[in-house]
């Protein structure tokens, strides 16, 4: 199998079109012409992640944070970037990345979040213009039931696998209706103030940010990896699926650059 045969589904999949400007989803490296060995998934391409496609054999790597991100002026091994894809083109891997498209698919890295929140009637939080309904930026939905904000606080953190949330006072003794934005999501607050939601779960959030919430709703910082960490199962999932006897990996090497100590 051709690795653009794969391209041209996943692209079909998670239609590169609907990223944001600043992106740079796609494919980024290598011969589409070239017979794909298998696939790695992964969210960021490292040095870790290239040892075992290297180790596993595969020849592309599919991530969600695209390894060539802003503007590249020269390809050495002096920085980590140029350093990597000396590397992926001197072992024949191809890269993949499926990036602000993924995050902006109501089906995408936030419907991840919702499935595991059991959030209901979902809608997009900031609809992107020029696209369906369905795309755009974060997410809202319902719990089936109202619940007590402390203890939907201890449900997120078993259910998505987290070390520590960072919030706000909180601006409503019960939760109802959820906002989500995986990744950096300061930009959607007033969004999701806008919408209705009782609490918003996102990434990256400064300290400033939890100030301007104002008591109008109750802020979650989940932490960037953590909220984007099962996008590698989606992307699984999907080539899985349609390559069932192909050979598709789940990174074991993958990690938060961020440790907890």
């Amino acid at each position: 199998m051709k690795t653009k045969e794969i391209i041209d589904y996943l692209d079909s999949t998670f239609h590169p079109e609907y990223q944001e400007d600043y992106d740079n989803s796609g494919f980024l490296v290598g011969d589409p012409s070239q017979e794909c060995r298998g696939v790695l998934v992964a969210l960021d391409l490292t040095d870790e992640v290239v040892d075992e496609a290297i180790a596993r054999g595969v020849n592309l790597i599919v991530t969600h944070h695209p390894l060539i991100f802003g503007g590249m002026k020269r390809i050495t091994p002096g920085n980590a970037t140029g350093r990597l894809v000396m590397e992926l083109i001197k072992n024949g891997i191809a890269a993949y990345a499926a990036h602000t498209n993924l995050d902006n698919m109501l089906t995408g890295v936030n419907g991840i979040l919702a499935d595991r929140l059991e959030l209901t009637n979902r809608h997009i939080l900031r609809p992107m213009a020029g696209q369906p309904e369905e795309v755009g930026a974060g997410l809202t939905g319902f719990l089936p039931r109202p619940t007590n904000t402390a203890d939907f606080l201890q449900q997120v953190k078993q259910r998505l696998g987290l070390p520590l949330l960072r919030t706000n006072d909180i601006a409503s003794p019960t939760v109802h209706r959820v906002a989500i934005c995986g990744g950096a999501g300061n930009f959607l607050i007033d969004d999701a103030v806008a919408a209705g939601a009782d609490i918003y779960l996102t990434g990256d959030l400064k300290y400033h940010d939890f100030q301007r919430a104002d008591h109008r709703i109750t802020l979650v910082d989940i932490g960037h990896f953590e909220s984007e960490q099962f996008s590698k199962e989606l992307i699984y999932s999907v080539i899985s699926k349609k390559f069932s006897t192909f050979a598709c990996f789940i990174s074991e090497r993958g990690r938060s650059f961020v440790n907890y100590i």
